[in-house]
């Protein structure tokens, strides 16, 4: 198979490329703008892949909050000139959504078939793209929902701990949001082991679950460093114009489903990760 990968700049693009090698071509922002319809049946045409992921995105969710219809225009719109795309160039699309489709408010995990409830700018926008993927490819389109993303490239709270934990005597985290810790080659490998299977929703974060505060203090254990040095707090100390979900813990089904086996949970991916981190922490 053949494969083209849009935001392949990004954190997560960069691994899909990774575990893919040789056979696949990267877009990265510069090289396609996909809120230009014209501009990406232009490029599919040219190309003809055999599958699409998609990890093109407004990330920036709380500037979506005073910007929804740019996000839109991201998340939403391109999503479908690239839906629309595949369908003339027979390839299949998998694209990357999120947790903030749902409204954090449940207490046990988010099946992949329960009821959206956006209450977010970004998570609307989001929704958006999938409803595209699905109506325009109902046949060759998957939606692959995460949250909670870490990796060598790029911004992201792991760094951010790693980097802290020698600037700082102490440091107060969040201990009242749920969520999955989600190594992105994690999430990459899960991406190109999907095309083939079934399509439609899967939800692609780790295993088990934690607060942010967790994961802080497991970032400074596995630095060697005193985990007693992270201290609890709560989000209303941090407030932000987008709300974060108190509850964003997915569940996998469906993978199970397709004969696949479940995400590994997060405890077991973090120590597998962070050497790569805490390269990618000291080049700055």
């Amino acid at each position: 198979m053949t494969w083209v990968v849009t935001g392949a700049g990004g954190m997560l693009g960069q691994d899909v490329l990774a575990c893919l090698g040789d056979g696949a071509t990267g877009l990265t922002r510069g090289d396609l703008d996909v809120t230009d319809r014209d501009a990406v049946l232009a490029a599919l045409r040219a190309l003809r892949p055999s599958v699409v992921v998609n990890c093109a995105a407004w990330t920036a969710v709380d500037d979506a909050e005073s910007r929804e219809p740019e996000a839109l225009a991201v998340n939403g719109t391109a999503v479908r000139h690239l839906a629309e795309a595949c369908a003339l160039t027979g390839s299949a699309l998998v694209h990357v959504s999120t947790d903030y489709v749902f409204d954090g408010h449940a207490r046990v995990p988010y099946a992949e078939s329960a009821p959206p409830g956006p209450r977010t700018a970004y998570g609307r926008t989001k929704l958006a793209g999938e409803r595209a993927v699905l109506e325009v490819l109902p046949e060759r389109g998957y939606v692959v929902r995460t949250g909670w993303l870490y990796g060598a490239h790029g911004a992201n709270f792991v760094r951010t701990m790693i980097r802290l934990a020698s600037a700082r005597d102490v440091v107060d985290v969040v201990d009242d949001q749920r969520g999955q810790p989600t190594w992105s080659a994690d999430v990459a490998a899960r991406l190109v082991r999907l095309v083939g299977a079934p399509p439609g929703v899967y939800h692609a974060t780790s295993g088990g679950d934690g607060t942010w505060y967790q994961l802080a203090r497991e970032t400074f254990r596995l630095l060697g460093a005193d985990p007693e040095r992270v201290r609890p707090t709560t989000s209303a100390a941090w407030p932000r114009p987008a709300p974060r979900p108190a509850y964003s813990v997915l569940g996998h089904a469906r993978w199970r489903e397709a004969g696949l086996p479940p995400p590994r949970d997060w405890r077991e991916a973090l120590p597998r990760a962070f050497p790569a981190l805490r390269e990618a922490a000291a080049a700055g």
